[in-house]
């Protein structure tokens, strides 16, 4: 699945140049953590986060006189004076795949999705769960997850799909799963109220329901 379907299209963007006062206001105001950064024509030059904006705002614990300095600096720095550079990005191609992989390894809030180096959306791990969660069906009425023990037969995903259809058994979703230590696992989403009726029909038909 591509990320363009699942990204927050056309995001708010400021320019390097922007004072921070007026970046925190968006931030506020739209409830968002992260802020592309784009030049005059559009090319993302960095990002700026919430976080970035809170170390630069001064902390509680400092003296009133400290606290008011502090202040007067900010209100004159631009985005450009903490924005971070090196920003880790997608493209219109780019998979949920692609953006897991990126989230495990660097960390990062949101990840600006790019068409050449103009912004066109933004990917926050908000996105990717809501994303997999679509993926793979969870929360839809009625669905449950049914695991069965994969016995390794060359025709057990055949005659498990034949049997759901010629018994008009609605499932949506197949996945098999390969794990040595665990036993290597079948996984359906059958969406029906009437799930005891589909687990007796498969321990019928030889297939072993695995729990937990």
């Amino acid at each position: 699945m591509y990320i363009i379907r699942h990204m927050t299209p056309d995001p708010i963007t400021v320019s390097p140049a922007m004072l921070l006062p007026e970046a925190r206001a968006l931030l506020n105001e739209y409830h968002f953590r992260h802020l592309p950064v784009v030049d005059e024509h559009g090319k993302l030059v960095g990002i700026l986060t919430d976080r970035d904006l809170r170390s630069a705002y001064p902390s509680s614990v400092i003296t009133d006189s400290e606290r008011r300095l502090v202040y007067e600096r900010v209100q004159e720095t631009s985005v450009s004076e903490i924005m971070s550079t090196e920003c880790v990005t997608l493209g219109v191609d780019s998979t949920l795949d692609d953006a897991l992989f990126l989230f495990d390894r660097d960390q990062p809030g949101a990840l600006p999705v790019l068409d050449g180096e103009r912004v066109i959306g933004i990917f926050s791990n908000r996105d990717l769960n809501a994303a997999y969660k679509t993926l793979f069906g969870v929360g839809e009425k009625g669905a449950v997850l049914i695991g069965i023990q994969d016995d390794g037969s060359p025709t057990i995903m055949t005659r498990l799909v034949t049997l759901l259809e010629k018994e008009r058994i609605p499932f949506t979703r197949v996945l098999r799963i390969f794990d040595k230590e665990g036993g290597d696992t079948i996984y359906v989403r059958i969406n029906t109220f009437k799930i005891a009726a589909v687990l007796e029909l498969l321990k019928e038909n030889g297939f072993s329901i695995k729990k937990g």
